[in-house]
């Protein structure tokens, strides 16, 4: 399952790249096709961008990468106390 999510990150990546410089280079006078390249470079970052946080998520789970750094709730009720 993971493998899939990795390869629609590299698609929906390459998805952004591709119609976002559609959007950026087409001329401002076709507003349909600017319309649409910007729907599917949004779509494509935010599927992106949804796939990177969870290839994160299980890198961290299994130990492959190493774990963000974040205060345990115990050290916060030893300073409370």
């Amino acid at each position: 399952m993971h493998k899939l999510i990795a390869i629609l990150n590299v698609v929906a990546w390459s998805g952004f790249w591709a119609f976002g410089y559609l959007a950026l280079t087409a001329d401002a006078a076709d507003s349909a096709h600017v319309t649409t390249a910007v729907i599917l470079a949004a779509a494509g970052g935010g599927i992106g961008l949804w796939a990177y946080f969870k290839l994160i998520r299980f890198t961290e789970a299994t130990g492959y990468a190493k774990p963000r750094n974040r205060v345990r709730k115990v050290h916060l009720e030893e300073e409370a106390s």
